[in-house]
């Protein structure tokens, strides 16, 4: 893999060494930090109410379709 240099304040260096296990490098928080927020990402969407319907409504509406 081809490294490479990118400035940050040092300040966020620090709260990124915060965030590391022992014997992790900066890579290897940054990835496990980046695969978290791809996790909450998909369970937001998830569990997301927008455009959803309750039960209850999903019910009406296919008894109202389809009556029998």
């Amino acid at each position: 893999m081809e490294m490479t240099t990118i400035a940050l304040p040092k300040e966020l260096k620090d709260r990124i060494r915060s965030f590391g296990m022992m014997g992790e490098n900066y890579s290897d928080v940054i990835l496990r930090l980046l695969e978290g927020a791809r996790e909450r990402r998909l369970q937001d969407f998830l569990m997301s109410s927008e455009d959803c319907v309750s039960v209850e409504d999903a019910l009406a509406e296919a008894r109202r379709k389809w009556p029998g």
